[in-house]
């Protein structure tokens, strides 16, 4: 039962869905997911947090059609915080050539002390990451389905499970994990194959690592992927791709399963050309 279901309007820590309320453009990639709550009678509440960051928090949020428990589902809220909040030590580098669509949005994101350009470069982080990820969904990557984008808040698929007490938590960080040696080798499987994907966009994830990717059982999901770099425009992509490799490839030794990063560099970068 979902817990909405003795609810006739929007309690504390409950809104009206915002599904109805963005633009076609502001959604995720059609056919939509048979699990996406589109009616406009929904409910979102909150849940609890499921992690904190330097950027951005993300929440668990439950969209459900009150007294309907065949419309529902659970959502991870990826909300950014303006930039006195933030901490990308590498903006500029990630951000090489990245323009706003409007000419006064790109001066208030260029001044650095006024809260109006930290507002817009929040939201423009949030809209960066949303294209980012329907874009790689389409492409076949393992990330989360990019459910909408609304200023700073990108809603997309929960990647988790319910645990014996009833709580939902989100599936555990590569980091975390001690899986079995057959695992090990299917994930690194994976995880070649996911930067494939990326290289032959012509991208590189850029902060890729064992904290930014989750262990769903046996499969793995790639996340935070708003620092996406262009392997032919940016000047420090290679830098960043080779770095992705080796802070993956430490990760699978440390496991018992050897794995040369230069090695794995020049595979994924020549999927890129």
């Amino acid at each position: 039962m979902s817990v909405l279901d003795t609810f006739d309007l929007p309690a504390p820590g409950t809104r009206w869905s915002t599904w109805t309320a963005v633009a076609k453009g502001q959604r995720g990639p059609e056919p939509y997911p048979s699990w996406i709550v589109t009616a406009a009678a929904a409910l979102d509440t909150e849940l609890g947090i499921l992690k904190t960051g330097k950027e951005a928090d993300v929440h668990l949020v439950e969209r459900a059609v009150p007294g309907d428990p065949t419309r529902w589902s659970l959502l991870a809220a990826k909300r950014y915080r303006g930039r006195e909040h933030r901490q990308f030590d590498r903006d500029d580098s990630y951000t090489e050539g990245r323009k706003l669509r409007r000419t006064r949005d790109q001066r208030a994101a260029d001044d650095r002390k006024s809260s109006y350009g930290r507002a817009v470069r929040a939201g423009h982080w949030a809209s960066i990451e949303f294209d980012a990820l329907c874009t790689l969904w389409e492409a076949g990557a393992p990330v989360p389905y990019p459910v909408q984008v609304d200023d700073t808040e990108i809603l997309m698929e929960f990647v988790g499970m319910q645990g014996d007490d009833g709580a939902w938590v989100a599936a555990p960080r590569l980091a975390q994990v001690r899986p079995a040696p057959d695992v090990v080798a299917g994930y690194r499987e994976q995880l070649r194959d996911a930067m494939g994907v990326f290289a032959r966009l012509g991208w590189a994830h850029g902060d890729l690592s064992p904290y930014n990717v989750l262990a769903d059982g046996e499969r793995l999901v790639i996340i935070d992927v708003p620092q996406v770099v262009d392997l032919a425009a940016s000047p420090f992509a290679v830098e960043f791709l080779h770095r992705d490799c080796v802070n993956m490839c430490t990760w699978f030794t440390a496991r018992g399963l050897e794995t040369d990063p230069d090695e794995l560099f020049a595979d994924v970068y020549a999927q890129a050309w």
